[in-house]
């Protein structure tokens, strides 16, 4: 009887891991071998001798993540965005402290003092024709806010301009911008 003649083992080069998920984790995975027979005998991915055993499947604890920062000097400011910020910013403070005085208004004129601070001046100065007119008042209310909306905008205008002067000379103001998570 003749002995079989034994053909030398080919190996097949690995294929690249799969992504790893939470069953496996990255680097545990077990080292499989091909069953069946190649041309040349049978045909395992990985040589027997760096087989490593298989590792117990453990979920690690997740990890802090990293905030990424970022520092931002701030060299120049639009004078026309500030200007539109600053418009839309006072009048809103405009009708909030005109509604403030509507609701004002109000309730002094419900607990009566309006009527008795309208005696009381007309008793001082001896001016019988004098009243206390909440048109009169908030008239002129809207009148000073929307002058005032627009005197305080251009205050602003003008900080932006010295802040861009001063800017080009110190560098700007430095701002660090954290990531939230």
């Amino acid at each position: 009887m003749s002995q079989p003649v034994e053909q030398p083992r080919r190996t097949v080069p690995p294929r690249p891991a799969p992504a790893a998920t939470a069953e496996q984790p990255v680097g545990g995975s077990s080292p499989t071998i091909a069953s069946g027979t190649g041309a040349g005998g049978p045909v395992s991915e990985t040589p027997p001798s760096t087989k490593a055993p298989p590792r117990a499947v453990t979920k690690r604890p997740p990890r802090k993540s990293q905030r990424r920062h970022a520092r931002v000097v701030i060299r120049k400011v639009g004078p026309w965005s500030v200007f539109k910020m600053s418009l839309i910013f006072y009048f809103c403070v405009m009708l909030v402290l005109l509604g403030a005085g509507i609701i004002l208004y109000g309730m002094l004129g419900a607990i009566g003092a309006l009527d008795s601070t309208t005696r009381l001046i007309r008793d001082l100065f001896a001016d019988q024709s004098f009243v206390i007119s909440g048109q009169w008042l908030f008239t002129r209310g809207v009148t000073i806010g929307l002058v005032m909306v627009v005197v305080w905008s251009l205050i602003n205008v003008f900080i932006a301009f010295l802040y861009n002067l001063i800017a080009d000379l110190v560098g700007g103001v430095e701002v660090t911008l954290a990531e939230r998570r």
